[in-house]
């Protein structure tokens, strides 16, 4: 049975022949180990093997988790986050991709002036619409840009999606070229205190088109660690 590390270097595999069929260079793409649900140990396995960037969906298990793994590991922030947990999150991690309010931004920022930290974070746009999920609408992204702009501590560095789950991956090929559109979009408005360098779209089930659409962070669970496993 294979262990987690030959699952990492089975994802490298996967994202380097995406790489060479978009014509990108492998360094375009960051790979973010999404270790949501999943134990410290696990973590502290693909470190040995290379793997610095990981992903949580809960502030809680950011909390818990640096504590005990190796102080250079880059925690994203990839979970809907409430303003009473920002306290585990602000300063303690690389990248918060799920900001999708004025009012979590405000937070943010307020929570950043209390520890003198400056926060890099994503946008969050539901292109497809779902629902279900959160997100802003692609229409009203470049609107809170500009407001978010105006905040000392908080800097946009680009957006982020979950794209539907679907059988066929290359169904969610327009949601990636939508926000990468969006993106192209708002980086043309040369917003100050606005970047437009991180696209974080694509996992398990659809990475590869993601990397083909344009995707510089991915964020990949099941195909490292196996299905997640959650309390009752």
């Amino acid at each position: 049975m294979p262990t987690i590390t030959d699952n990492l270097f089975l994802v490298e595999e996967r994202i380097l022949k995406a790489c060479q069929k978009a014509g990108r260079a492998r360094e375009e793409v960051e790979l973010i180990a999404v270790s949501k649900t999943k134990p410290a140990s696990m973590i502290c396995e693909l470190y040995a093997s290379g793997q610095r960037a990981f992903g949580e969906n809960r502030p809680q298990e950011i909390r818990d988790k640096s504590a005990v793994c190796p102080e250079d590991i880059q925690w994203h922030m990839i979970g809907h986050l409430q303003k009473n947990k920002l306290r585990y999150v602000v300063g303690k991690t690389a990248l918060i991709h799920s900001v999708d309010t004025w009012e979590l931004a405000e937070a943010i920022q307020t929570e950043a002036e209390k520890r003198n930290a400056d926060v890099s974070v994503l946008l969050e746009v539901n292109i497809a619409g779902e629902e279900t999920k959160y997100g802003l609408c692609a229409d009203e992204t470049p609107d809170l840009a500009g407001r978010i702009a105006g905040l000392s501590r908080v800097h946009i560095q680009g957006l982020m999606t979950v794209a539907p789950f679907v059988a066929d991956p290359e169904e969610n090929r327009f949601v990636f070229r939508k926000l990468r559109q969006l993106s192209v979009d708002i980086a043309s408005q040369n917003i100050d205190n606005v970047n437009m360098s991180v696209l974080s779209m694509g996992m398990t089930n659809d990475f590869e088109i993601a990397i083909e659409e344009g995707a510089t962070c991915i964020r990949v669970g099941t195909a490292i660690f196996g299905a997640r496993e959650y309390q009752i």
